[in-house]
């Protein structure tokens, strides 16, 4: 009985490291130490998580205009909403993480697109899989003068940011990139904000 209990207790343990070894950024000892804390933390502690992980399942979608996270009783993102940004700069950027920390450095007035995601080819990620489409539909509408291309300075990256100018071209909008500050083959999540700001006042026609 005791043996089948302690299979029991080590099969559940199991599934949750792994669960939490699924996530990016997870290695096993990380998901190890994860989810022993989430066994011996107080009982609402580790509920608040999972309430929370469930509202953000129920509760957020993507925006309607931009493709951002929006909270479910608004068809439009918080930054899509405020009538302080200025509508004709789009700052076309791969994921949301990405907006959030342009949005941190704090001197960016204009909107966003988010495209969800980077041409890869190897892993199935084509123009199809990306919101550029709808993007071009923004240009089209004439209230855009100009757009900033913020993809990720790595090869998948300038390929998309390519991908798109190629499909904005013919819009006669401005298109600008954020200046090589940031170094190559980065990522915006994890630049610091003063040199966010400093690419985006140094962007450069693409």
């Amino acid at each position: 009985m005791d043996g089948d209990a302690s299979s029991s207790m080590t099969s559940t343990i199991d599934r949750l490291v792994a669960a939490l070894g699924r996530l990016p950024g997870i290695g096993a000892k990380s998901a190890e130490r994860l989810a022993h804390h989430l066994v011996k933390c107080p009982p609402e502690e580790a509920l608040a998580l999972a309430e929370a992980i469930r509202a953000a399942r129920e509760r957020i979608h993507h925006c309607v205009t931009c493709f951002h996270l929006a909270e479910a009783e608004q068809a439009e993102c918080a930054v899509c909403r405020d009538p302080r940004r200025d509508k004709g700069i789009v700052c076309v950027v791969e994921q949301p993480r990405d907006l959030m920390a342009l949005e941190r450095a704090g001197t960016f007035r204009g909107v966003y697109h988010v495209l969800l995601g980077r041409l890869s080819p190897l892993q199935g990620v084509g123009p199809d899989q990306l919101t550029i489409e709808a993007l071009a539909a923004r240009v089209r509408s004439g209230t855009v003068r100009e757009v900033i291309l913020a993809t990720n300075p790595n090869l998948e990256g300038d390929g998309t940011a390519l991908l798109v100018s190629e499909r904005l071209t013919a819009t006669g909008v401005a298109l600008t990139r954020l200046a090589r500050g940031l170094a190559s083959g980065g990522a915006l999540e994890f630049a610091n904000k003063e040199m966010l700001a400093d690419a985006l006042s140094g962007r450069q026609p693409f």
